[in-house]
């Protein structure tokens, strides 16, 4: 396998800052997120993240994210892109935009649940990933569905009826570990046996659920999910990893990590530890 980290979690750091860094502690790529954002200071994760890189001018900026890469040593884990799969003006821009820097592979949004009618939303969703199937092989790349709570694809489940039947060389699947935690958890190796060829990439989170001080009806708990560091969360990371490795799973799998117990440099530097660590670990015994 090989590690990657999603900038959307290392918002402290100017992109040359990260690809260093990052590259200094031994990561095999960089997942660059590429959206228009609101500003903020301090930056944070998803509004005034000094990791990202607009998506007004993109085009303009292409040599600059290469060379970046590049002189880091890094390699492209894939794209951490924002467009939503009906924006076909930019989703085409992305595809050509990840053709052009060797990425070989990029997000694209999906619909949230309350976009309309579920079965109307998925069928047009369907359509759009036929018509991104068409325009990610004319770029020689692959389009990624994320697993993501609040999503019409929140489980493998739902994501393999989305995209049965489509060449997995050019629409994927993303399985993300923490985002199954707060919507769509299935047993692991169930959920990779069910996506099959379509599993093309891994995000590794972590999270849990914590009880409030609110109360409902009658005085009934009221829970809420948070993100939390990769050792102290609910999922089993290794028992994922095991699950990966009897699935015969040898891609990248990227990190992003939204806890904050940690310094963001200390927070990255251990996150490849402890994940080659559970790696070797659940290796060793695989192969044994």
């Amino acid at each position: 396998m090989k590690f990657s980290v999603f900038t959307a979690s290392t918002p402290d750091w100017e992109p040359a800052e990260a690809a260093r860094i990052l590259a200094g502690q031994g990561w095999d790529g960089i997942e660059w997120r590429i959206v228009d954002q609101a500003e903020a200071e301090p930056p944070g994760f998803w509004a005034g993240n000094r990791s990202t890189w607009p998506l007004t001018g993109l085009e303009d900026r292409l040599d600059e994210i290469a060379r970046v890469t590049s002189d880091a040593g890094l390699e492209f884990s894939g794209i951490g892109g924002y467009a939503n799969c009906r924006d076909h003006d930019n989703v085409e821009r992305m595809l050509a935009a990840t053709g052009r820097l060797g990425a070989r592979q990029v997000r694209v949004t999906m619909p949230g649940v309350r976009a309309g009618d579920y079965r109307e939303t998925f069928a047009i969703t369907r359509s759009d990933l036929e018509w991104i199937e068409g325009r990610a092989a004319e770029h020689g790349v692959r389009a990624l569905v994320e697993l993501h709570h609040g999503t019409i694809t929140s489980s493998a489940s739902a994501a393999i009826r989305l995209v049965d039947g489509l060449d997995p060389e050019r629409v994927g699947v993303i399985h993300d570990l923490g985002n199954l935690i707060i919507e769509g958890h299935e047993d692991f190796l169930s959920a990779f046996q069910m996506l099959g060829p379509y599993l093309a990439h891994v995000h590794v989170k972590n999270a849990l659920w914590r009880k409030t001080d609110e109360v409902g009806f009658d005085g009934s708990a009221i829970w809420r999910n948070e993100w939390a560091p990769l050792r102290s969360g609910q999922a089993d990371v290794e028992a994922y990893f095991a699950a990966l490795h009897e699935h015969g799973y040898d891609g990248w799998v990227t990190v992003e990590d939204f806890s904050t117990e940690l310094p963001l440099e200390e927070r990255t530097r251990d996150n490849l530890a402890y994940l080659r660590g559970i790696n070797d670990s659940v290796t060793s015994r695989h192969d044994g």
